[in-house]
């Protein structure tokens, strides 16, 4: 009888304790799980990419279908054939993305059929050579007309159509270069830009 009445004492006593309680998971906490990996964000890049064709038709429109059928960005796109013999054709597209998805992207031009290379000038060893060229067209008066030219002459930029009521202008450099003559263009009449794209060339001595 005594060894049963100790029995139960010690469950009251045991009942009574508060009991630990698990401690809610703060909102966005990783779950608790020993398989949990950090998730690491990848910064995206901007990446120049030089890719041989066949000149045939339908070609670009594959290369273009790829990217929008997977959701990848053209920030800049141009084509020419370049040898003439071969009927090859280069494409030069400016992309961006993590470097996963830059990955996914040359590995996927490569598999096209009428792709004979693909070759990342962004990763090359050398920067490649970047050159744009632009119609910038400005429409002003009195000394805004004179400090268009000003500013034209300054950006090395030549007049390729002039009336008395505007200015075409052309110039070639890179994007950057571009960007900064719209810029100061702009409150002294800008009327219209027309830009060529990205055309690029490794300094390797080399093709590719």
């Amino acid at each position: 009888m005594r060894k049963a009445a100790k029995v139960a004492t010690k469950r009251k006593k045991a009942a009574k304790k508060p009991q630990a309680r698990t401690a809610a998971k703060p909102p966005g906490e990783p779950p608790l799980s020993p398989y949990f990996f950090e998730a690491v964000s990848e910064k995206e890049e901007t990446h120049t990419l030089s890719v041989m064709v066949d000149n045939e038709p339908g070609v670009l429109a594959r290369v273009i279908g790829l990217f929008s059928g997977r959701g990848y960005n053209i920030d800049s796109l141009t084509v020419s054939e370049t040898e003439h013999a071969k009927h090859l054709s280069r494409i030069t597209i400016v992309t961006t993305g993590t470097p996963m998805v830059i990955d996914q992207i040359k590995n996927q031009l490569a598999r096209l059929v009428p792709v004979h290379t693909v070759t990342d000038l962004t990763v090359s060893n050398n920067r490649p050579i970047e050159r744009e060229l632009a119609l910038i067209k400005v429409a002003g008066e009195g000394n805004d007309r004179v400090e268009a030219l000003r500013l034209a002459d300054a950006f090395q930029a030549t007049v390729v159509d002039a009336s008395t009521e505007h200015f075409i202008f052309e110039v070639t450099g890179r994007s950057s270069k571009i960007e900064q003559l719209i810029a100061v263009m702009a409150p002294l009449g800008l009327v219209e830009v027309c830009r060529t794209g990205i055309a690029a060339i490794s300094r390797r001595a080399e093709a590719g």
